[in-house]
Protein backbone atom coordinates (compact mmCIF):
# COMPACT_ATOMS: atom_id res chain seq x y z
CA UNK A 1 0.00 0.00 0.00
CA UNK A 2 3.08 2.41 0.75
CA UNK A 3 4.29 1.67 -3.09
CA UNK A 4 0.28 2.86 -4.20
CA UNK A 5 0.53 5.69 -1.85
CA UNK A 6 3.92 6.78 -3.20
CA UNK A 7 2.37 6.49 -6.75
CA UNK A 8 -0.29 8.41 -5.91
CA UNK A 9 1.66 11.55 -4.61
CA UNK A 10 4.40 11.53 -7.60
CA UNK A 11 0.95 11.35 -9.86
CA UNK A 12 -0.64 14.76 -7.78
CA UNK A 13 2.88 16.59 -8.12
CA UNK A 14 3.41 16.03 -11.32
CA UNK A 15 -0.09 16.31 -13.25
CA UNK A 16 -0.90 18.90 -15.54
CA UNK A 17 -2.28 20.57 -12.21
CA UNK A 18 1.50 20.94 -10.93
CA UNK A 19 3.30 21.49 -14.45
CA UNK A 20 1.82 22.54 -17.76
CA UNK A 21 1.29 20.01 -20.09
CA UNK A 22 -1.54 19.36 -21.84
CA UNK A 23 -4.75 18.57 -20.07
CA UNK A 24 -5.86 14.89 -20.13
CA UNK A 25 -9.13 13.95 -20.99
CA UNK A 26 -11.76 12.86 -17.87
CA UNK A 27 -11.48 8.73 -19.70
CA UNK A 28 -7.72 8.80 -19.44
CA UNK A 29 -8.02 10.52 -15.76
CA UNK A 30 -10.78 7.36 -13.85
CA UNK A 31 -9.09 4.20 -12.92
CA UNK A 32 -11.32 1.67 -13.24
CA UNK A 33 -8.67 -1.19 -12.18
CA UNK A 34 -6.70 0.34 -9.04
CA UNK A 35 -9.60 2.99 -7.90
CA UNK A 36 -7.82 4.88 -5.08
CA UNK A 37 -11.28 5.34 -3.90
CA UNK A 38 -11.58 1.57 -2.00
CA UNK A 39 -8.60 2.36 -0.02
CA UNK A 40 -10.21 5.72 1.10
CA UNK A 41 -13.20 4.00 1.89
CA UNK A 42 -11.19 2.13 3.82
CA UNK A 43 -9.48 4.49 6.33
CA UNK A 44 -13.01 5.92 6.96
CA UNK A 45 -14.42 2.87 7.73
CA UNK A 46 -11.64 2.74 10.17
CA UNK A 47 -11.68 6.28 11.41
CA UNK A 48 -11.89 7.00 15.19
CA UNK A 49 -13.44 10.43 14.46
CA UNK A 50 -16.29 11.19 12.94
CA UNK A 51 -16.31 11.53 9.23
CA UNK A 52 -19.30 11.69 7.13
CA UNK A 53 -18.93 11.52 3.18
CA UNK A 54 -21.07 14.01 1.10
CA UNK A 55 -22.87 12.39 -1.73
CA UNK A 56 -21.28 13.13 -5.39
CA UNK A 57 -22.89 14.61 -8.42
CA UNK A 58 -21.64 12.61 -11.14
CA UNK A 59 -21.30 15.39 -13.89
CA UNK A 60 -19.67 17.50 -10.98
CA UNK A 61 -17.43 14.78 -10.34
CA UNK A 62 -16.23 13.98 -13.49
CA UNK A 63 -15.74 18.20 -14.06
CA UNK A 64 -13.93 18.79 -11.12
CA UNK A 65 -11.29 15.37 -11.48
CA UNK A 66 -10.98 17.17 -15.15
CA UNK A 67 -10.26 20.55 -13.68
CA UNK A 68 -7.96 18.96 -11.02
CA UNK A 69 -6.34 16.55 -13.45
CA UNK A 70 -5.61 13.43 -11.07
CA UNK A 71 -6.24 10.10 -11.66
CA UNK A 72 -9.06 8.30 -9.21
CA UNK A 73 -5.75 5.98 -8.27
CA UNK A 74 -4.93 8.60 -5.95
CA UNK A 75 -6.82 9.61 -2.93
CA UNK A 76 -7.41 13.14 -4.11
CA UNK A 77 -9.26 12.04 -7.45
CA UNK A 78 -11.15 9.28 -5.61
CA UNK A 79 -12.29 11.83 -3.00
CA UNK A 80 -13.01 14.27 -6.32
CA UNK A 81 -14.63 12.04 -8.07
CA UNK A 82 -16.44 10.00 -5.32
CA UNK A 83 -18.05 12.81 -2.91
CA UNK A 84 -19.10 16.33 -2.61
CA UNK A 85 -16.41 16.60 -0.17
CA UNK A 86 -15.89 15.22 3.69
CA UNK A 87 -16.86 16.48 7.00
CA UNK A 88 -14.68 15.44 10.01
CA UNK A 89 -14.97 15.29 13.58
CA UNK A 90 -18.53 17.25 13.40
CA UNK A 91 -17.48 19.11 10.07
CA UNK A 92 -14.81 21.26 11.68
CA UNK A 93 -12.45 20.04 8.91
CA UNK A 94 -13.30 20.22 5.30
CA UNK A 95 -11.74 17.98 2.71
CA UNK A 96 -12.80 19.54 -0.87
CA UNK A 97 -14.24 17.49 -3.22
CA UNK A 98 -16.55 18.04 -6.20
CA UNK A 99 -19.17 20.07 -4.29
CA UNK A 100 -22.09 19.46 -2.09
CA UNK A 101 -25.21 22.02 -0.79
CA UNK A 102 -23.28 21.63 2.57
CA UNK A 103 -20.03 22.16 1.06
CA UNK A 104 -20.47 24.17 -1.93
CA UNK A 105 -16.99 24.25 -3.44
CA UNK A 106 -15.29 21.75 -5.54
CA UNK A 107 -11.36 21.85 -5.21
CA UNK A 108 -10.15 23.34 -8.45
CA UNK A 109 -12.76 26.43 -8.30
CA UNK A 110 -11.99 26.61 -4.82
CA UNK A 111 -8.48 27.16 -6.23
CA UNK A 112 -8.71 29.36 -9.50
CA UNK A 113 -7.88 32.92 -8.67
CA UNK A 114 -6.36 32.27 -5.52
CA UNK A 115 -3.27 29.77 -6.50
CA UNK A 116 -3.86 29.88 -10.58
CA UNK A 117 -5.79 31.69 -12.74
CA UNK A 118 -6.48 29.24 -15.42
CA UNK A 119 -6.86 25.76 -14.88
CA UNK A 120 -3.91 23.56 -16.19
CA UNK A 121 -1.49 26.09 -14.70
CA UNK A 122 1.35 25.28 -12.03
CA UNK A 123 0.13 26.80 -8.74
CA UNK A 124 2.63 27.58 -5.91
CA UNK A 125 0.63 25.82 -3.73
CA UNK A 126 -3.12 23.53 -4.21
CA UNK A 127 -5.57 24.44 -1.53
CA UNK A 128 -7.30 20.97 -0.52
CA UNK A 129 -8.86 21.46 3.04
CA UNK A 130 -9.74 24.31 5.75
CA UNK A 131 -11.55 24.54 9.08
CA UNK A 132 -14.08 25.79 10.78
CA UNK A 133 -11.71 28.97 12.87
CA UNK A 134 -10.67 30.08 9.48
CA UNK A 135 -7.34 27.73 8.94
CA UNK A 136 -6.30 26.44 5.74
CA UNK A 137 -4.40 23.28 4.47
CA UNK A 138 -2.89 23.54 0.91
CA UNK A 139 -0.37 20.81 -1.14
CA UNK A 140 3.12 22.62 -1.51
CA UNK A 141 3.93 23.11 -5.11
CA UNK A 142 7.16 24.22 -4.09
CA UNK A 143 7.08 27.81 -2.67
CA UNK A 144 5.73 27.02 0.70
CA UNK A 145 9.13 24.90 1.60
CA UNK A 146 11.74 22.23 0.44
CA UNK A 147 9.33 19.64 0.74
CA UNK A 148 7.12 20.16 -2.69
CA UNK A 149 3.94 17.65 -1.95
CA UNK A 150 3.83 17.96 1.70
CA UNK A 151 0.79 19.58 3.07
CA UNK A 152 1.47 22.73 5.31
CA UNK A 153 -1.27 24.62 7.47
CA UNK A 154 -2.04 28.24 7.48
CA UNK A 155 -2.60 28.70 10.86
CA UNK A 156 -5.17 31.98 12.26
CA UNK A 157 -3.63 32.08 15.44
CA UNK A 158 0.07 33.37 13.92
CA UNK A 159 -0.78 33.41 10.29
CA UNK A 160 1.95 31.25 9.43
CA UNK A 161 1.85 27.89 6.81
CA UNK A 162 3.35 25.56 9.21
CA UNK A 163 4.83 22.05 7.92
CA UNK A 164 2.97 19.28 8.66
CA UNK A 165 5.64 16.93 7.30
CA UNK A 166 2.57 14.76 5.24
CA UNK A 167 1.84 13.90 2.21
CA UNK A 168 -2.15 14.02 1.11
CA UNK A 169 -2.34 10.25 2.27
CA UNK A 170 -0.52 11.23 5.77
CA UNK A 171 -3.23 13.94 6.18
CA UNK A 172 -6.41 11.88 5.56
CA UNK A 173 -4.92 9.74 8.04
CA UNK A 174 -4.54 12.21 10.47
CA UNK A 175 -8.18 13.49 9.75
CA UNK A 176 -9.31 10.26 10.37
CA UNK A 177 -7.61 9.03 13.26
CA UNK A 178 -5.19 11.67 14.48
CA UNK A 179 -5.42 13.54 17.92
CA UNK A 180 -7.64 16.71 16.63
CA UNK A 181 -8.32 18.15 19.95
CA UNK A 182 -4.22 18.39 20.87
CA UNK A 183 -3.67 19.70 17.40
CA UNK A 184 -6.29 22.80 18.27
CA UNK A 185 -5.56 22.91 21.60
CA UNK A 186 -6.60 26.31 22.83
CA UNK A 187 -8.66 27.04 19.73
CA UNK A 188 -11.74 25.12 20.64
CA UNK A 189 -14.50 26.79 23.25
CA UNK A 190 -16.81 24.84 25.08
CA UNK A 191 -19.89 23.58 23.04
CA UNK A 192 -17.89 24.35 19.90
CA UNK A 193 -19.82 20.35 18.74
CA UNK A 194 -22.95 21.47 18.12
CA UNK A 195 -22.63 25.39 16.83
CA UNK A 196 -20.08 23.73 14.20
CA UNK A 197 -22.31 21.17 12.52
CA UNK A 198 -24.46 24.13 11.99
CA UNK A 199 -22.15 25.97 10.33
CA UNK A 200 -22.29 25.97 6.68
CA UNK A 201 -19.46 24.05 4.87
CA UNK A 202 -19.09 27.73 2.76
CA UNK A 203 -17.87 29.50 5.51
CA UNK A 204 -15.81 29.38 8.77
CA UNK A 205 -15.49 31.78 11.94
CA UNK A 206 -14.05 35.25 12.59
CA UNK A 207 -13.17 35.94 15.74
CA UNK A 208 -12.35 39.72 16.92
CA UNK A 209 -10.01 40.38 18.65
CA UNK A 210 -7.82 38.36 16.34
CA UNK A 211 -6.67 34.81 17.08
CA UNK A 212 -3.07 35.98 16.51
CA UNK A 213 -3.26 39.19 18.47
CA UNK A 214 -2.51 38.92 22.33
CA UNK A 215 -6.31 40.04 22.98
CA UNK A 216 -7.15 37.09 21.09
CA UNK A 217 -5.35 34.14 22.90
CA UNK A 218 -8.42 33.15 24.71
CA UNK A 219 -10.72 31.63 22.39
CA UNK A 220 -13.77 31.62 25.11
CA UNK A 221 -13.54 35.36 25.67
CA UNK A 222 -13.11 36.43 21.95
CA UNK A 223 -16.48 37.61 19.78
CA UNK A 224 -17.01 35.04 16.55
CA UNK A 225 -19.44 34.97 13.71
CA UNK A 226 -19.56 32.93 10.47
CA UNK A 227 -18.21 34.92 7.47
CA UNK A 228 -17.77 33.53 3.60
CA UNK A 229 -14.60 31.15 3.83
CA UNK A 230 -13.67 33.06 0.74
CA UNK A 231 -13.58 36.68 2.61
CA UNK A 232 -11.42 34.99 5.57
CA UNK A 233 -9.12 33.38 3.61
CA UNK A 234 -8.47 36.99 1.72
CA UNK A 235 -8.25 38.94 4.72
CA UNK A 236 -5.85 35.95 6.50
CA UNK A 237 -3.46 36.77 3.31
CA UNK A 238 -4.24 40.54 3.01
CA UNK A 239 -2.75 40.66 6.29
CA UNK A 240 0.15 38.35 6.04
CA UNK A 241 1.28 41.07 3.80
CA UNK A 242 0.64 43.69 5.93
CA UNK A 243 2.71 42.06 8.73
CA UNK A 244 5.48 41.30 6.37
CA UNK A 245 5.24 37.71 6.65
CA UNK A 246 4.16 36.91 3.20
CA UNK A 247 2.85 37.82 -0.02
Amino acid sequence: MRILLLLSLLTIIHSPTFSQHKMRTVEELINTKEPGWQYVKEWIDSATNKVEILPCNPEKGKDALYKTQVTTRSPMGAIIYMTGGLLVDHGWIRILGSGHARLNRTLPDWNKGKTFNEFGEQPPYLLVADDAIGGFFAINGGVLGNDPGKVYYLAPDNLEWEAMDMTYSDFLSFCFTGDLNKFYENLRWKGWEKEVEQLDGAKVYNFYPFLWTKEGEDINTVSRKPVPAEEQYSLNMSTRVQLGIGH
